[in-house]
């Protein structure tokens, strides 16, 4: 099995190659405050639809970020854009941290450090092909998947566990956004995918099947049944110098995501708002089926052992060259 093309993944080559040069010179503070006596703070997120964008929808419609005194400043870029944003140090918080991508960052010399979780991973494979019943059975067919991204690199691990080599696929590399145009047209055999693009193709296709991907296989190999996904980063230096910003961002988010589960349909409406073309129902189906939306947020401290487990699955795979320093999970909450 080839291993995965781990530059791809934080993409483009400036993102990673003058992220040393701008730690030596300085970079943007990220922290102002209002003359309300509101600190705010920068945070840089991808653009919607994505699950990073779900819960800061929710955060300024409600207003919880002022609540906890503090006024946070989203922006939204493509994952390129982001990445390249984040490593180099313009933005000192990265609000669509995928846990796998700030290890590697690490190992380009980047010193960021893992925050908070907010979605434990989801994945799964769609197929119309009568004869694909199993990941196995793509040998030899056209598998729709965004290859540069971290979710594939997490599939990676599960495909290997089902005894499906990737080298022997035919791999049709997609933008996110592009991954459920290939579904639903039917171009490639089957289609990798997650959320919120899986929920909205089921809207609009319902006879799609999904594949069994074998997450049960992840408690077998490490123990847990936590598999830490997508977060909150920031820069270590930035992190340590404001402890008190990054716990007011935890509380932040803790209550965003309290809210949007106790409030499906409100939230829904919300996030759908911010969203091209989304839609409350399927976000509302979405929001209430925890199975696929995995919100759990909770400090980076306290998933150690799912983090643990992350990225030895990324060493097992070859994205990872070696387990990063324990300074990637931040200890301060």
């Amino acid at each position: 099995m080839s291993a995965i093309p781990r530059r791809a993944v934080l993409a483009g080559g400036l993102g990673l190659g003058v992220a040393a040069a701008t730690a030596a010179c300085g970079s943007a503070e990220g922290v102002t405050k209002g003359p309300d006596g509101r600190l705010t703070v920068r945070v840089l997120a991808f653009r919607p639809p994505s699950l990073g964008a779900f819960l800061p929808a929710v955060i300024k419609k409600q207003g919880i970020d002022l609540r906890h005194g503090l006024r946070i400043a989203f922006s939204y870029a493509t994952p390129d854009n982001y990445n390249t944003e984040f490593a180099s140090g313009h933005y000192q918080v990265g609000g669509s941290a995928a846990l796998l991508s700030e290890a590697l960052r690490t190992e380009r010399g980047v010193d960021v450090t893992y925050l908070f979780n907010l979605f434990d991973y989801f994945c799964t494979v769609v197929t119309s092909e009568p004869d694909i019943r199993a990941l196995p059975d793509l040998h030899g067919r056209r598998l729709a998947a965004a290859t540069g991204t971290t979710n594939h690199a997490m599939f990676a691990w599960f495909a290997q566990q089902a005894g499906l080599d990737l080298g022997k696929v035919e791999l049709l590399n997609q933008t996110t956004a592009g991954l459920s145009t290939m579904a639903l047209i039917g171009r490639s055999d089957a289609t990798e995918i997650w959320e919120p693009a899986y929920s909205s193709l089921r809207a609009r296709k319902p006879g799609i099947r999904a594949l069994d991907i074998g997450m049960q296989r992840w408690h077998a190999a490490f123990g847990t049944d936590t598999i830490p996904y997508l977060g909150l980063a920031a820069h270590r230096e930035w992190a340590h110098k404001h402890p008190d910003v990054v716990a007011g961002l935890y509380r932040v988010y803790s209550d965003a995501a309290a809210w949007t589960t106790a409030n499906p349909a409100a939230a829904a409406q919300i996030i759908a708002a911010t969203t091209p073309n989304g839609k409350a129902k399927t976000l509302e189906g979405l929001i209430r089926n925890q199975e696929r939306l995995r919100l759990r947020v909770r400090p980076a401290s306290a998933l150690t052992d799912g983090i643990a487990a992350v990225f030895r699955a990324g060493r097992e795979t070859g994205y990872l060259e070696k387990t990063p320093p324990s300074t990637v999970v931040h200890r301060g909450l």
